[in-house]
């Protein structure tokens, strides 16, 4: 599964802009994360490749028994399937000319030991010698791995036409999972949002997951962490059931694209140290664990090559010195960039009008929304499809969407059955239920406008690669699109060439020296953050117990940063930014804290 040539991968962004990413990457060695929630959307881009490549394809019905987990399999199959046939046929592609084969080995690390035996290779005189090393390298070109995402919070249940609700199996995060279980695939499995105690026992049920006769592991689990306590909490929880832990992906709660799920204050270099000081300890703690699971089912345990999981990082990373740091300093071993590729034609599937979007956004156009209906914040740009959309249709007094899909259903308060917060039948009962309130017009049009912001997400983060893949016409499909606030600093369309080079530090950096380090730039999202926490709290006890704690961190962050400004940077690495940032975010934070002091000593408190 794991990408042993290249230092970064591409994680998941969004349902659709990383949904062919594999197809388009993996043939090069790159790995990548598909999106496994809208499985409606994987039955049209697989209709769209299997007729690209003249394979068989046959419809599997919305309402098939069983249908989400099968289309999510033959999905999954389908771009294995390509990715193979592309591979074969990049390897039978000679060297010494400008095709694919040569991009491979041009896109490798520099330091990568199959990079320096190319390199060594092409100054080789023609002869057996040369011959032999090139059946060397040629054996030696892997895919890039074909990991998925389940986004573990997003886990509907299902009623029959009765009404009642289905088992528990058949909730959408099981059936995901299932989809990925089933297929050919040997890749890895990234578990977001949270521990899903179920769907993680669920888990247990396929062989895939578990050590073979060899040691290996087909189907390998990711886990996307916000902390170290996380990392123990869901690792142990699966360690009891013999599930292990390949990959802890570390992502930073507030300097990335997608749902932001914030720390309390803990800024990504102390949550980095605390991985660097504690990693040894997880084997330790975990294997015997597994081992006490094997030995109860009767299995054999396979002694493992290495028994530590590996550690990696992503979110807001922005040139090749930030990640040096991140790997020598803080001794990950992987980079995840995402944004960027945003822009890179070659690898995500974002339709035209939003590229010119995000080519033209500054840190203005970018911003943390509350248009997601699922409450979580959720990373948004100004002026995209689906906000036009949104306006108009309030603007014509239809508010909400006809949800098409319903992944996103939560809301009970007006139906047996959960409805989705963007859906048109919750916005009208709710905006009645506000217009009918005593409450002063002020009150009414903030609480309508709360309503109305909510936007149908799951069926328009879909709607850029079924326009770029000319699936869906543009103005019937508004687009949504969740890009980190790291891609203000890209201000143009990518090759793939330029922005592996960009990561690896080879040639002119792309963006520009003068852009603020990746810690300064998650420090003022932390006290923006805090500060909208503060005005949005009504002082109960444990209100006031977690915005102390989240300053306290906040400062402790602050502090590390400073050591950190005072070492030597790596080439590119805008260390100068960060004390500036410090001084006037810690003057920004002591007004905010001491003003919610004062009011938490003078407001009654509540339980």
């Amino acid at each position: 599964m794991q990408n042993y040539y290249h230092t970064f991968h591409i994680p998941v962004m969004g349902t659709g802009h990383s949904i062919d990413t594999p197809i388009r990457i993996a043939p090069l060695g790159i790995t990548s994360v598909i999106s496994l929630v809208d499985d409606i959307l994987l039955e049209k881009i697989r209709k769209y490749y299997c007729e690209k490549f003249c394979l068989t394809y046959s419809r599997i019905q919305k309402n098939a028994v069983d249908g989400r987990a099968k289309r999510t399999t033959a999905y999954l199959d389908m771009v294995h399937e390509i990715v193979q046939i592309k591979m074969k046929s990049i390897r039978k592609q000679p060297f010494f000319e400008k095709n694919d084969k040569t991009k491979y080995f041009e896109l490798l690390p520099d330091k990568a030991p199959l990079k320096i035996k190319y390199n060594k290779f092409v100054k080789m005189d023609a002869g057996p010698a040369r011959n032999t090393m090139a059946k060397e390298l040629t054996n030696k070109m892997l895919p890039g791995s074909i990991d998925v995402n389940i986004m573990v919070k997003l886990d509907r249940i299902h009623y029959d036409k009765n009404g009642n609700p289905l088992d528990d199996e058949f909730s959408d995060a099981k059936v995901a999972l299932k989809g990925h279980a089933n297929s050919s695939l040997s890749s890895g499995i990234v578990f977001s949002a949270g521990l899903n105690q179920r769907l993680f026992n669920y888990m247990t049920r396929f062989k895939d997951f578990y050590r073979d006769k060899t040691g290996n592991i087909k189907k390998k689990i990711i886990l996307k962490v916000s902390d170290f306590r996380s990392a123990l909490i869901q690792g142990k929880f699966l360690a009891k059931k013999g599930l292990e832990v390949h990959e802890f992906r570390i992502e930073s709660g507030l300097n990335c694209g997608g749902h932001a799920f914030a720390s309390n204050g803990i800024l990504l270099p102390s949550l980095l140290k605390e991985f660097k000081e504690k990693r040894d300890g997880l084997s330790t703690m975990f294997q015997p664990l597994v081992q006490k699971y094997y030995k109860k089912m009767g299995w054999k345990y396979s002694k493992p090559a290495t028994g530590s999981p590996i550690i990696t990082v992503q979110g807001g990373i922005g040139n090749h010195g930030e990640a040096l740091r991140l790997m020598e300093k803080f001794n990950m071993d992987l980079t995840g960039w995402a944004s960027p590729f945003l822009l890179v034609s070659e690898v995500t599937c974002v339709d035209d009008s939003t590229r010119t979007l995000l080519k033209q956004a500054g840190e203005k156009e970018l911003y943390l929304s509350d248009i997601s209906p699922i409450g979580i914040p959720f990373n948004n740009i100004r002026n995209s499809g689906s906000e036009i959309w949104t306006n108009k249709q309030v603007a014509k007094g239809k508010p909400g969407s006809a949800c098409p899909k319903g992944f996103l259903v939560s809301n009970t308060e007006f139906a047996k059955q959960p409805i989705c917060l963007a859906s048109r039948e919750y916005q009208k009962r709710k905006l009645e239920e506000i217009n009918n309130a005593e409450l002063s017009l002020n009150e009414k049009e903030r609480l309508c406008q709360a309503v109305v912001i909510k936007t149908c997400i799951c069926d328009h983060l879909a709607s850029g690669a079924l326009i770029t893949l000319g699936i869906a016409l543009e103005k019937n499909s508004p687009q949504s699109i969740c890009p980190g606030p790291n891609i203000a600093w890209f201000n143009r369309l990518y090759s793939l060439q330029e922005m592996v080079d960009h990561i690896y530090g080879r040639g002119q950096s792309l963006v520009s020296s003068s852009r603020p380090h990746m810690f300064a730039n998650e420090i003022v999202m932390y006290v923006d953050y805090f500060e909208k926490l503060v005005s949005h709290t009504g002082y109960a006890l444990s209100e006031i117990k977690t915005l102390r704690e989240f300053n306290k961190n906040l400062e402790e962050g602050m502090d590390l940063c400073l050591e950190i400004a005072e070492k030597k940077p790596y080439p590119g690495e805008n260390l100068d930014s960060i004390p500036v940032c410090v001084k006037k975010q810690r003057e920004r934070l002591k007004s905010i804290y001491a003003l919610f002091e004062n009011n938490a000593e003078i407001k009654p408190q509540k339980t």
